[in-house]
């Protein structure tokens, strides 16, 4: 599976459950981190628990490995590591905080979509 698949894939497990504003960046010339950085949010914590969980949930449904998950106890900024890609799932106050987007202001946003859009 190519990963712009994969990444489509996670883009519909945040949009399954909710997620709030879903942008992927392209990481590609910006770092050797990942390929693509996948960033939404939650509005408390039972709701980034349940993003993450549905984001590991579709790659076990097709086979995909997550190589880790990180933060998924406290819920307030959850890593999903998905190798080539990075799932950020926020609570809403910790994205506002970090503003990830704006540090990593180099990557250029990759058009996705979601839901009925």
């Amino acid at each position: 599976m190519e990963v712009k698949d994969i990444l489509h894939l996670a883009v519909e497990a945040c949009d399954d459950k909710r997620a709030e504003d879903i942008i992927a960046l392209d990481m590609d010339q910006v770092s050797m981190i990942a390929d693509y950085f996948l960033i939404c949010h939650g509005s408390n914590e039972r709701q980034v628990q349940a993003i993450a969980r549905s984001i590991k949930e579709k790659m076990d449904e097709h086979d995909i490995p997550v190589k880790r998950i990180e933060g998924l106890e406290h819920a307030r900024w959850v890593l999903v590591d998905l190798g080539d890609i990075v799932c950020h799932v926020f609570h809403k106050e910790e994205r506002t905080y970090y503003n990830i987007e704006r540090l990593w202001g180099d990557a250029s946003q990759v058009p996705i979509q979601v839901g009925n859009d």
